[in-house]
């Protein structure tokens, strides 16, 4: 699959319909960054008038997944990727339209060049910030990343 934000959002259509049906949409994707927005409506929000987290946590988790398979696709390798943790931090209601940016795509890099390397699993993190139209932060959420040469 070729990696770009149209083909990634009709991904999504197919392989990913909640997030889809949300309104969670790739606006961005390099080797190096991925965004992804969403905007607050009426089928993603929570009874407190705001995002519900789980739509900001498929957001954030598409922006470091995309990043992931955007680098095993360059690798021209078989490689298996699976989220084993994850941590999230919510600061303020997200309201309106939040962009959510990873901007750790070295990190993948390192880690499968490592994995293809000694043929052992790599872990690590990576971090998705949303900021709101206002430039404020409405979350951070971090995803412990597992990955291994099938």
């Amino acid at each position: 699959m070729q990696f770009t934000p149209s083909k990634l959002n009709t991904f999504l259509l197919f392989k990913l319909p909640a997030a889809y049906i949300t309104g969670v949409r790739v606006q961005h994707i390099d080797s190096r960054l991925c965004a992804v927005r969403v905007r607050h409506r009426w089928i993603n929000q929570n009874p407190f008038n705001s995002m519900y987290f789980a739509v900001q946590a498929m957001a954030a988790e598409l922006t470091t997944g995309a990043l992931v398979m955007l680098h095993i696709a360059e690798s021209g390798r078989k490689i298996s990727m699976l989220v084993a943790n994850n941590k999230s931090t919510f600061t303020k209601k997200a309201r309106g339209k939040i962009t959510f940016t990873c901007t750790d795509g070295h990190l993948v890099g390192e880690a499968i060049a490592h994995t293809l390397a000694t043929g052992e699993g790599q872990t690590f993190w990576m971090k998705s910030t949303g900021v709101d139209e206002s430039g404020d932060v409405v979350s951070v959420l971090d995803f412990e990343w597992s990955v291994k040469r099938k």
